[in-house]
This record gives structure tokens, sequence and C-alpha cells, in this order.
């Protein structure tokens, strides 16, 4: 089965760039995402942490 797919794909000009492209977005979007998340503001992330135990839900208010 593969010999099928990789017969079509050599006859294929310029196709050995798809692979690099593809790692190089991979590789650019985990750096910055790393990036971003160690560079994150501490308050933000300790403000987003304490959400769950807010008092302000307005579902509990309901029931």
């Amino acid at each position: 089965m593969l010999k099928f797919v990789k017969h079509n794909l050599e006859t294929i000009s310029g196709i050995e760039l798809y692979p690099i492209i593809s790692l190089l977005i991979f590789f650019i979007f985990f750096v910055g995402l790393y990036y971003w998340v160690y560079t994150y503001k501490k308050d933000k992330i300790n403000e987003m942490s304490n959400i769950p135990f807010s008092g302000d839900d307005n579902d509990n208010a309901n029931q």
C-alpha cells in the first residue's frame, strides 16, 4: 500500500519542501507558545486560577 503512495509523491516536483515547512510551522508555534507562557504575568495567572473559588457565581443563585 505504501509503495503506491510513495510512487505518486515521488513524481510531484518540489514535494520535499512540505515536510520542512510543516516542521518549521510546528517548531515556531511551540517556541512562540513557550515564550508567551514564560512571559505571562504571574498576578494574572493567580487571578485566573482563583476564578473557580470566587463567590460571584450566577449559577448558584438560581438553585
